[in-house]
């Protein structure tokens, strides 16, 4: 079912017309139309959240209306202003960030890989930490909040391999080598314990600063640099492809916003609601997989993009 919003005030040409607004569900005509918006803007930019890389394993934050589907993550003046935050921060973390780092692209990751390679895709940004763009095959991925694969002091600024880093943690607390529990959003694991006795080592050049994900926790704001990159990429594009993401972060909203003001149609590939659903051109209700299902009508192969690693 069609489902048609009214945006007074929205410029669009008279061929957007003839999809702007929809709602619609995932089946092959849909995606149809989603190909037919991807041919008339073959500079694509992409925005991805974390729906992208549910079928890899790691878990997302919301549901489908976008609310919290767990207590809400670390926030980054408690991680900077407590050392039991950060006690309690590392020890799930410890256990949760395997989930994270076993973690291996999957099918939705290589589709876009491949429409990159192909030409119809720009570039991507993405909320995620997880790396798996890249390790797909993606070349041009901004990070818009950083990488977990690395570490930062924030005294010193000296960055490490975060699995060092955590090979040292388990060096300190072997006994927490074998606790067990669900493992949680970005490294982050479901266990609430006594953490009081938990090691966490300073920064192994300045002796004392605090050793950080190189991630944007909530509350802290993205680098002006990686901004500057992403709205780089978006006026480099001429429309906007949003894939598993409930944009109801701003770091991520914004890029919506700002295409819509700058008359940039945007489409979204998405199961729920999102927090931009009034500023689509389409959106089809589907998971993130079904770029698969996009590439074939695109006549994209995107299995081969999956035995492709960046050098």
């Amino acid at each position: 079912m069609l489902i048609r919003h009214d945006r007074r005030g929205t410029r669009r040409s008279r061929e957007e017309a003839g999809v702007r607004h929809r709602s619609v569900a995932g089946n092959d005509h849909d995606l149809e139309a989603l190909a037919a918006f991807v041919r008339r803007h073959p500079r694509l930019a992409v925005l991805t959240g974390a729906g992208i890389s549910t079928a890899s394993g790691i878990p997302d934050y919301r549901d489908d209306q976008g609310d919290w589907k767990r207590p809400p993550p670390m926030q980054h003046q408690a991680f900077m202003g407590s050392h039991a935050a950060r006690q309690r921060y590392w020890a799930r973390a410890l256990i949760g960030f395997r989930t994270l780092q076993e973690a291996t692209p999957n099918v939705a990751h290589a589709a876009l890989a491949r429409l990159e390679a192909l030409g119809h895709v720009n570039g991507v940004i993405t909320q995620n930490v997880d790396g798996l763009h890249q390790r797909a095959g993606s070349r041009r991925v901004i990070d818009l909040h950083g990488r977990a694969d690395r570490v930062r002091c924030m005294g010193c600024g000296a960055r490490r391999m975060r699995h060092d880093l955590h090979a040292e943690l388990t060096e300190r607390n072997p006994h927490w080598r074998e606790v067990g529990a669900r493992a949680g959003p970005d490294g982050d694991a479901d266990l609430e314990a006594d953490f009081a006795d938990f090691r966490v080592p300073g920064c192994t050049r300045c002796g004392d600063g605090i050793y950080k994900p190189d991630v944007v926790f909530f509350g802290d704001s993205v680098p002006r640099a990686t901004v500057e990159a992403a709205f780089d990429l978006l006026g480099e594009s001429d429309a906007l492809l949003v894939v598993g993401s409930s944009l109801m972060v701003f770091s991520g909203f914004r890029f919506a916003r700002a295409a819509a003001k700058a008359g940039r149609p945007i489409a979204c590939l998405n199961l729920g609601r999102t927090r931009a659903d009034d500023l689509y051109a389409l959106k089809v209700q589907a998971s993130a997989d079904a770029l698969v299902r996009l590439c074939e009508a695109l006549d994209a192969d995107p299995r081969s993009s999956l035995t492709r690693r960046p050098a």
